[in-house]
């Protein structure tokens, strides 16, 4: 069978990559921003064609050369969307989600497929998932969204990614969401054997102690420093599994270790966790740091895998097609103000969405709204009225802030 070809943006260090190529893809090109998480590409699969740069910037790549591609899927920044990144969305430089569905105008790709944080998921960003539905739709795409939770497909970890699928009208009707497995193993089970790969003599009663999943691997950003697995809660739930989580261990506990040592993962331990199993042979590139955040802010590649799967049988037209459901509104009153040209006040809104969500719940669209779009206030009728204007994300503007802020990195690292 014909491999199917993938285009990955935002690659890092492999993990949606190395699961889409066990689902049957073939990269025509990843690109990636970090130089060392591209070396850790280039590493592990030095035949692939990697290009090292800003995704945006038409100097590192020419979208038009991939026209037709089967699969345009990338990991976009998460910290538009996460508590931690203050959840500016559009308003975020760093935002890359609204530009990768806009190039599938360009790329013409039959599938698409997008991952990021869970907070994209949140009301916060109702009108932005809407807008990028309703931008697919005009496209020629059917796009669904699901939560897809890591520990679902034997991944030891409570890592929930918020994932986009989209295909073309012709192939949309093949495809499904991947089935959920139960956990095979906790974290303990997981790790038993490195635990013990220094002579420590009690790593079996460690093992007894680390029964249960761990929380997310947090990456980070190079805002902060050395590798730590994650928040203060992540800390204290690492604690309880008898993790120290204030760093990464250079290597398993010693032969003279106590039992109530509690140890640090090392990073081999932490690829573990995050699903990149031991016969897949994958190396990282860097220092202890760099790598740590590689894997932390990969997707696991089981999961992505499972997800792979379902699109290539998509593509392959694999199955009995289904009738496709009717699109679920994630926010009727960015669809009702995209609609109109007349500016509306929150009492005709309400009339005009006949109930769909209270006042209380109108007012906040409208203020989430004002985040991410251009929205014009005036009034009508001596009341407050709200006219939907230009979203603010970047799609390839020439004068948005994103260059300068990528003109700032380049200068850093100069």
């Amino acid at each position: 069978m014909d491999p199917l070809r993938v285009v990955e943006i935002c690659a890092g260090a492999g993990g949606q990559a190395l699961g889409l190529e066990r689902a049957g893809f073939e990269h025509a090109l990843a690109v990636e921003l970090d130089p060392t998480a591209a070396a850790t590409l280039k590493l592990n699969r030095p035949d692939w064609e990697v290009r090292v740069g800003d995704v945006a910037d038409p100097g590192v790549w020419n979208p038009t050369d991939f026209v037709g591609v089967d699969l345009l899927a990338g990991g976009v920044p998460c910290p538009p969307f996460s508590i931690a990144g203050k959840q500016l969305g559009a308003n975020d430089e760093r935002d890359l989600f609204a530009w990768a569905v806009e190039l599938c105008g360009q790329i013409k790709p039959r599938a698409l497929l997008l991952e990021n944080v869970r907070g994209l998921s949140a009301p916060r960003f109702s009108a932005y998932r809407q807008h990028v539905l309703d931008r697919l739709d005009e496209l020629g795409y059917v796009a669904d969204w699901r939560l897809l939770q890591a520990s679902d497909f034997g991944v030891p970890q409570l890592r929930p990614r918020f994932v986009l699928v989209a295909l073309s009208k012709e192939d949309a009707p093949y495809f499904s969401w991947p089935e959920t497995t139960p956990i095979g193993k906790t974290v303990g089970e997981e790790l038993a054997d490195l635990m013990a790969a220094g002579g420590w003599k009690y790593a079996s009663h460690w093992v007894t102690r680390a029964n249960g999943i761990g929380p997310t691997l947090v990456g980070g950003s190079k805002k902060h420093g050395g590798a730590d697995l994650g928040p203060t809660r992540a800390k204290r739930a690492w604690a309880e599994l008898g993790v120290d989580a204030m760093g990464v261990a250079d290597a398993p506990p010693p032969s003279t270790a106590s039992r109530t040592f509690t140890p640090k993962l090392t990073i081999e331990m932490v690829a573990r966790l995050q699903g990149w199993r031991d016969e897949w042979k994958w190396q990282f590139a860097g220092r202890k740091t760099s790598k740590y955040r590689q894997i932390g802010n990969a997707f696991p590649p089981p999961v992505a895998e499972a997800v792979g799967r379902q699109i290539a049988g998509a593509l392959r037209n694999h199955g009995e097609p289904r009738i496709l459901d009717d699109a679920v509104v994630h926010d009727p009153v960015y669809r009702l103000l995209r609609s109109v040209d007349e500016s509306l006040t929150i009492a005709q809104i309400l009339t005009r969405i006949e109930g769909e969500l209270t006042l209380e719940e109108i007012q906040l669209r409208i203020k989430h709204l004002m985040r991410d779009f251009d929205m014009q206030a005036g009034a009508r009728n001596g009341e407050e009225a709200f006219k939907l204007g230009h979203f603010r994300a970047f799609v390839g503007q020439d004068d948005h802030a994103r260059h300068e802020y990528i003109a700032q990195m380049r200068s850093k690292v100069s």
